[in-house]
């Protein structure tokens, strides 16, 4: 029989190790309000501040946020460092403090690349002079995922009032004409008010947990595609006309295990002409859903894609739930298409999809 004294040794261990368990947020599992004039308030009582915060995030990103440096950056070069990747290399190996690249408006002509060994890294623009990161490349240079202007593989970085162009040529049917933007490959990511310019592949949502809000992203096909497990919400996805066909999202969902799928929110889908997929099935498990979303008359009748792979009819996960709009009418939706009822939407309609209670804060200000 072990003695008291291991007895009481054990359990000042599990204390100990209880402590550096994020508390849970209570407000995880809230749902977002089905009326849209009510997310300020939702977002405001679920994401507070860092003040309000302590004890319930995860460790390394309180302790992160409370050791911030300032890199102050123009785009005529006369900042702290005369390029953005510069500035980037400067970021120590294993970063542990947030790093806030400030951006003034302009056009910042680069290729940028953000590794897994810098995590804690902001970037920041004013929401009424917005710096505009821009690059021109394509798949045939860099292949389709390392072509984005920039690359993100590091943990929780965030962006606020950022715009991000592929400025390739628009793809007439050509191979290797994919151009992506921005593609996020590190986990706990957030991006607010932040535009995505492009034509195909706009956005690789590549894999981790993300939160867009406010933003705006554009394109033409599978301009939203990946691995990624991500909440957008209050965000334009605008489809480019010109094309016969568009698709909004390729949500890979290789396997039916894999945890990832894109939940999108509160949205408005732009554009014209009946041209537009909600998604299509890029792999045979991809899991999308569209709630509370505004779609105009550019969404295809039958709303979704099964890749022209019947097979795929019985392992996609497409979900719709009170969409509004012309676009949003059920009749004639696909057969793989669910309609989603009140319990089935909950999980997707929560930051606990993306357990966002333990990493995601507001807006960063300076």
């Amino acid at each position: 029989m072990a003695k008291r004294g291991t007895y009481t040794g054990v359990l000042t261990f599990l204390a100990m190790s209880l402590c550096l368990i994020p508390i849970a947020y209570a407000d995880d599992a809230t749902p977002i309000p089905e009326n849209k004039a009510q997310v300020a308030s939702w977002f405001q009582e679920n994401v507070k501040p860092l003040s309000a915060r302590q004890g319930a995030l995860d460790p390394a990103l309180e302790a992160a946020e409370s050791n911030v440096t300032i890199i102050k950056m123009r785009s005529d070069g006369s900042g702290d460092f005369k390029t953005i990747n510069e500035a980037i290399q400067s970021i120590p190996t294993d970063n542990m403090k947030r790093v806030i690249i400030s951006l003034t408006g302009g056009i910042y002509k680069e290729k940028i690349k953000i590794d897994r060994t810098k995590p804690f890294v902001t970037f920041f623009g004013d929401a009424n002079d917005m710096p505009v990161l821009d690059f021109n490349g394509d798949a045939t240079q860099f292949g389709t995922v390392n072509s984005a202007t920039l690359i993100v593989e590091s943990d929780y970085f965030n962006a606020v009032n950022i715009k991000i162009v592929n400025s390739a040529i628009r793809p007439n049917g050509g191979e290797g004409q994919q151009a992506v933007a921005l593609r996020i490959g590190g986990d706990k990511a957030s991006f607010y008010n932040c535009k995505l310019i492009g034509f195909q592949d706009t956005l690789c949502d590549d894999k981790g947990r993300h939160f867009f809000k406010d933003c705006y992203i554009e394109g033409t096909v599978d301009f939203i595609f990946g691995s990624g497990k991500s909440i957008y919400l209050n965000t334009e996805l605008h489809v480019i006309p010109g094309d016969s066909m568009a698709m909004i999202t390729a949500q890979a969902g290789g396997t039916k295990e894999e945890d990832e799928g894109f939940s999108i929110v509160h949205c408005t889908v732009t554009g014209s002409g009946g041209i537009a997929y909600l998604g299509r099935a890029w792999m045979a498990y991809p899991k999308v859903t569209f709630s509370f979303t505004e779609m105009s008359d550019v969404v295809n009748k039958e709303g979704w894609s099964n890749n022209k792979n019947s097979n795929n009819d019985n392992t996609v996960i497409f979900g719709e739930y009170k969409n509004i709009g012309p676009g949003a009418d059920p009749a004639g939706r696909a057969k793989f298409v669910k309609q989603l009822t009140d319990g089935e939407v909950q999980p997707y309609i929560s930051l606990g999809y993306i357990s966002g209670s333990s990493w995601l804060l507001p807006p960063t200000t300076i």
